[in-house]
């Protein structure tokens, strides 16, 4: 059986928890959320819907917002199923409160998938920062896999090659467990391990 999955509110938040300037919230302030939550379980009542987000690894702001959000919904009958935790994350500044954060969002009801792991180096890309990044990925995963209640891991992308990053952020790269070769980097051992720790 597959399950459908719907991102329902994609990117809300600005990094300081206040809301993102969109046409929705431009024209229907938050009232567009219960509106489009609703919306959508009619349209797919077996769907699953969730909130997906970047920068909301660790705790801080913008994880507050979201859970303020989801508690709100929650607290008025608003259908919400899930949260996503995009983690794009930088090599060696993985939150150290990842798992306290993960752990935090399940206990508001919902499940929690990581959506768009990758984590991007400032370039060239070297041996350190490679040992770093499998590192990285490793907590991640090892951090998704110790909290009941997360369901899924999406790698985005799996190959340097295609990787969003050097197109959007100058100077940076290397992002994913397989080059641009597509042969494994130490990344992709992170993430076995991470899953088998």
């Amino acid at each position: 059986m597959c399950m459908t999955i719907l991102k329902i509110l994609q990117e809300p938040f600005n990094d300081d928890g206040t809301w993102r300037s969109d046409v929705f919230y431009d024209t229907m302030e938050e009232s567009f959320v219960p509106v489009a939550l609703q919306a959508a379980r009619v349209a797919d009542p077996d769907a699953k819907l969730y909130i997906n987000d970047y920068n909301v690894e660790g705790t801080g702001a913008k994880s507050a917002a979201m859970s303020n959000l989801v508690k709100s919904l929650k607290a008025s009958g608003v259908p919400i199923d899930g949260i996503g935790v995009q983690a794009h994350l930088i090599v060696g500044k993985v939150p150290t409160t990842i798992q306290t954060n993960l752990e935090q969002f399940v206990a508001l009801g919902v499940e929690v998938a990581i959506t768009e792991l990758d984590s991007r180096m400032t370039l060239p890309e070297t041996a350190a920062l490679r040992e770093q990044q499998q590192k990285d990925y490793r907590t991640v995963i090892a951090a998704y896999k110790a909290v009941t209640g997360c369901v899924g891991v999406t790698i985005w992308d799996y190959t340097d090659k295609y990787s969003w990053v050097p197109g959007t952020l100058n100077g940076q790269g290397a992002a994913c467990p397989w080059d641009a070769n597509l042969v494994e980097k130490p990344a992709y051992d992170g993430i076995v391990a991470g899953f088998t720790s």
